[in-house]
């Protein structure tokens, strides 16, 4: 975990995105690319995790930064298969829709206020190891999304259709 500043993030991600465009334009391979949303600081990405074959490591750090505990600023490594998850889960549905995200890392202080707060937050969440996303695709209504994510059987895959919104994880393949 480590805090970042928006300074620094937007310094690090403008050298990032620019070395991605030259390096892709070298390719005749598709890159993998994600467009994220995060619901709660208004924050976009547009960028490629993995390019060549080969993950992009350097802009895993952009990931992880949107992907924050925005409530504590605290950002963790992400597990890379959930932006495999999400680029499968595209493909699977046929869009390249923005991905807005409801939750990405949480802090074990974050998890434990939603915790208080709410019976539906598990005590050892995914959220606090980077394993877990909480999701809603842009012109996708949530319940397809949820069913192509059962489909998929790559995880847990958790649907909240009060909150409109679909939960991924990288843990065993499980529904509920």
């Amino acid at each position: 975990m480590r805090n970042l500043n928006r300074r620094q993030f937007l310094g690090t991600s403008a050298a990032l995105i620019a070395s991605v465009k030259t390096s892709h334009a070298a390719s005749n391979t598709p890159a993998k690319t994600l467009k994220l949303y995060n619901t709660h600081t208004a924050e976009t990405l547009f960028t490629a995790f993995e390019e060549n074959g080969e993950t992009v490591l350097e802009n895993l750090q952009l990931f992880d930064f949107v992907l924050r505990d925005h409530r504590q600023n605290e950002l963790r490594g992400m597990d890379p298969q959930l932006f495999y998850q999400l680029h499968e889960l595209q493909t699977r549905l046929g869009v390249k829709s923005t991905i807005e995200i409801i939750s990405g890392y949480r802090s074990p202080k974050t998890n434990a206020m939603l915790r208080r707060a709410s019976s539906g937050v598990a005590k050892k969440s995914f959220h606090t190891m980077g394993r877990a996303i909480d999701i809603r695709i842009r012109g996708v209504k949530t319940a397809k999304v949820r069913d192509a994510a059962i489909k998929m059987n790559l995880g847990g895959v958790g649907y909240y259709s009060a909150s409109d919104f679909v939960h991924l994880d990288t843990g065993p393949a499980r529904a509920w």
